[in-house]
């Protein structure tokens, strides 16, 4: 299952899952690039999402307006779906409205490999190569893995410290595997200092020891956190 979390307001771009992308909004537009791959269903804090989902006939559901991230509230919204425990969920963000099927069919499958090696928490995620200019960007996510593919750390600041000048830098792309109990495993541990800080809210998961695999990917699509991204998404993809 695809649960898209979809929150109206928006510090930095206000109402912006409701852009308007070649005539969609653009949470509609994600729902229905993803729709080929399981059942979708947008977790929304708002009735006007709600609404909008029910014109274009995509599945919706209204959960709290308090939540701080975005996987509480498909937290919410999974607990409210009477589905097994042991079932994939996949946080795809209203503000990707580019992703390519390809990637979640991957991290798919990585979530499959974990759960055949009897992991107890099983959360994944994914990442692309980005250049140096990219990593300065504040707005782009930066990651960092060891050697089994489990994230060491995220942060908004380009990590690591180029000091030898021959780092490599790779972005996290925002969509995010577990299964249903990892999922609520994830939401019950106590909110992390690091999480607050640097506005993470995947840092919980490793300030408190859990780790998150990481699938390395080929992505040309990215969030959309501002006008200018939206705008330039636009030109991109020739809408």
């Amino acid at each position: 299952m695809i649960i898209i979390p979809a929150r109206l307001a928006s510090t930095r771009f206000p109402e912006k899952v409701l852009a308007d992308i070649g005539g969609l909004p653009m949470v509609i537009r994600t729902a229905k690039r993803v729709s080929s791959i399981d059942r979708v269903v947008v977790a929304c804090d708002d009735e006007k999402i709600l609404n909008i989902c029910a014109n274009h006939n995509v599945e919706a559901r209204l959960t709290s307006t308090t939540h701080k991230s975005g996987t509480d509230r498909i937290n919410e919204c999974a607990q409210i779906i009477d589905i097994p425990d042991d079932e994939f969920i996949i946080n795809v963000q209203a503000d990707e409205p580019f992703i390519e099927t390809e990637v979640i069919d991957l991290l798919i499958k990585r979530l499959n490999d974990l759960k055949i090696q009897n992991e107890q928490f099983i959360m994944a995620s994914c990442y692309n190569a980005i250049n140096a200019q990219a990593a300065e960007d504040p707005n782009l996510v930066k990651v960092i893995t060891d050697i089994h593919h489990n994230a060491i750390y995220f942060s908004r600041s380009p990590i690591p410290f180029n000091r030898s000048g021959e780092a490599s830098y790779f972005g996290h792309i925002g969509i995010y595997g577990f299964t249903k109990k990892s999922l609520h495993d994830f939401c019950a541990l106590g909110e992390a200092p690091l999480e607050d800080i640097e506005k993470l809210e995947q840092l919980r998961a490793l300030y408190h020891g859990k780790k998150i695999s990481m699938v390395k990917v080929a992505s040309s699509g990215f969030g959309i956190d501002t006008v200018e991204d939206l705008e330039r998404a636009k030109k991109i993809f020739g809408f």
